[in-house]
């Protein structure tokens, strides 16, 4: 299930991904939200706390996910990946060499410094 984080700065989305995600839940919840937010700002700073094992999304998740990357990927600004797991944060690390936008792994005490991050840059 994806959740959408609420009181987050105006100029960036946060969701919360735990137990199964699917498909209808990038469709119904994350899209929207992602959409709405590029419209008004031109771009895409969103954060993403996963407290699930990935083994827990649905492929149709997964497939839903890479889509919204593939059709907002010119948009992409700042993206924070918040977990447990230390080896997907490198990975979000990583993954920041590959395509556009700045995405940074941030482990899930420092919550409070990723939203800032993907708000200010700092």
């Amino acid at each position: 299930m994806i959740e959408i984080l609420p009181s987050m700065p105006n100029n960036m989305v946060g969701f919360k991904a735990t137990g199964e995600v699917t498909q209808d839940n990038f469709l119904n919840i994350v899209d929207p939200v992602v959409r709405e937010l590029v419209s008004r700002t031109g771009e895409l700073n969103y954060l993403m706390i996963i407290e699930t094992p990935l083994k827990n999304w649905t492929m149709g998740a997964w497939l839903q996910d890479a889509l919204l990357g593939i059709m907002e990927i010119s948009k992409w600004n700042r993206v924070a990946i918040v977990s447990g797991s230390e080896l997907l944060n490198k990975f979000t690390d990583v993954f920041s060499m590959f395509v556009p936008g700045t995405f940074k792994g941030f482990p899930a005490e420092q919550l409070s410094a990723a939203v800032r991050w993907v708000s200010t840059g700092k």
